[in-house]
């Protein structure tokens, strides 16, 4: 299962793909079904000029991680993630 959507890159000019949630039952892992999902994202992100594809992992998801960097993705050095939830979200709302 993939979960993506199209964003946009004010750094490259160009619009990205961005991949929100990517899931391969544990039955299939290793099975290649990942790296056909990627593929398929890439050829999407390739036949619509997307200047980047991306997606976060949690940094202890070793098995996942080593599985990108094996396909050439790299981690981003310089950004970190920042959210808002519950009571700080809705107090910078209501500020």
């Amino acid at each position: 299962m993939k979960i993506y959507f199209f964003n946009s890159s004010t750094w490259l000019g160009k619009h990205g793909l961005y991949l929100e949630d990517l899931y391969v039952s544990p039955s299939e892992r290793g099975s290649d079904a990942g790296k056909a999902l990627l593929k398929h994202l890439a050829g999407i992100a390739v036949a619509n000029d997307c200047g980047r594809f991306e997606w976060n992992v949690l940094d202890w998801n070793k098995p996942a991680i080593d599985f990108y960097e094996s396909l050439g993705a790299k981690p981003k050095s310089e950004w970190l993630g920042y959210q808002l939830t519950g009571e700080h979200l809705t107090a910078l709302a209501a500020s």
